[in-house]
């Protein structure tokens, strides 16, 4: 190397908490010219940045923190789409693979765009109000759907700290709603083999009642107990069981394959991110990681969902979305298990303690379609300024 050239390149970055995920952020044109399109060139430098691949799997040479919540990145720039505030790209980086996963949204850092979006400078200063709400509209490129970000404004800033609680997140902050719009997947139908329930075979593993379902992010739901479970498990519960996570990765591979998202088993292999699996049951009582009590009278049901090859520490926000959609139609395992019946709005049980989610599902002659799926996260910059990578990453 010549010895003029830095050792390293210096990177403008924000690093973001939203809801129970961080990620790195980017706005697009901050990013080296090779890493401003899709391809190699970006992959390598997220991956890099994050520390991944790792054979150790910590990322201690990067801004991952070994979980899959926390290997995540984002860029974000003006809109292309017509009537809309800005893109949000999500990547979510695996952390032992070299490999940076495209395929589905991040639900929690949603709720990230709209401030990281105000703070870059994305959105006309004439829309903020001095005190108010700022509706950021955003196109989530990776599955082609719109996002509304109602972020709070006091004094002419992004309001961060606040009262809001959030299970899974040690401290208060602001609440933010999101609303996801139409979240079911446009190209094809909310239940991809049309039925609410369907037999999934899982050659070595068994046969088991499934939901499949594709609203806010692909997801699997199957009964807790007909896994072995009580649906109140915590993450030492599954995640030191290596057979246990086995067993989920090759449910979730034939539940992919069922779902036409791949069409090989050996694809899931590079389809981490998406679909997710989950195991529901009917509300029971249980301390959750922070030693907190749940009441069964306190949720209507019980999920318990793997992200990356692990259970999730609490929920992940596209599959809060799967979870409030697919519980507000009437037949699928997640409405059984939350009572049954008509619904608007679901409070569930996760690691970490509850959340409520609502949407609103109708039977049309296209199937059942959900206008929207509505929840409340928080967000707040941890760190901005640069980050630091070396200067061959893209050899």
């Amino acid at each position: 190397m010549n010895q003029a050239t830095q050792s390293q390149i210096k990177v403008p970055a924000t690093y973001m908490r939203g809801g129970t995920s961080k990620g790195v952020f980017f706005s697009l044109q901050d990013l080296p010219l090779e890493a401003q399109v899709p391809g190699a060139a970006r992959d390598k430098l997220l991956m890099r940045v994050i520390g991944s691949p790792d054979p150790y799997g910590k990322q201690i040479d990067g801004m991952g923190a070994a979980t899959s919540s926390t290997s995540k990145t984002v860029i974000v720039s003006k809109s292309t789409e017509p009537d809309h505030d800005v893109d949000y790209l999500f990547g979510q980086v695996s952390i032992d693979k070299p490999f940076v996963d495209w395929s589905g949204n991040c639900g929690n850092l949603s709720a990230a765009i709209g401030p990281f979006a105000i703070h870059a400078g994305l959105i006309p200063t004439d829309r903020i109000p001095q005190n108010g709400i700022v509706t950021v509209k955003v196109w989530q490129v990776n599955i082609s759907k719109t996002i509304l970000v109602h972020v709070p404004i006091v004094n002419g800033f992004v309001q961060e700290t606040g009262e809001f609680e959030l299970d899974g997140v040690t401290f208060p902050a602001a609440e933010i709603q999101v609303d996801f719009m139409d979240p079911a997947d446009g190209d094809g139908s909310m239940f991809p083999t049309g039925n609410l329930v369907d037999d999934l075979e899982v050659p070595g593993v068994g046969t088991f009642n499934a939901t499949l379902i594709n609203a806010g992010i692909p997801t699997i739901f199957i009964d807790a107990e007909a896994i072995g479970y009580q649906g109140t498990e915590l993450q030492d519960d599954i995640n030191n069981d290596e057979q246990a996570l086995s067993r989920f990765e090759t449910i979730r591979a034939y539940g992919a394959l069922k779902m036409g998202l791949i069409e090989s088993l050996e694809e899931a292999k590079t389809r981490q991110h998406t679909p997710k699996v989950a195991f529901v049951s009917k509300p029971k009582s249980y301390l959750s990681s922070s030693g907190k009590l749940v009441e069964d009278t306190d949720v209507d049901i019980l999920v318990r969902a793997l992200s990356m090859g692990k259970l999730h520490h609490a929920m992940m926000g596209t599959a809060a979305v799967a979870i409030a959609s697919a519980a507000c139609v009437p037949g699928t395992l997640v409405n059984l298990a939350a009572g049954g019946g008509e619904k608007e709005s679901v409070t569930f049980g996760h690691p970490s303690g509850t959340l409520k989610v609502g949407a609103k599902a109708n039977n049309t002659n296209k199937g059942w379609v959900v206008e929207r799926a509505i929840m409340s996260r928080s967000a707040r910059i941890l760190m901005e300024g640069f980050v630091r990578v070396p200067s061959d990453v893209f050899e």
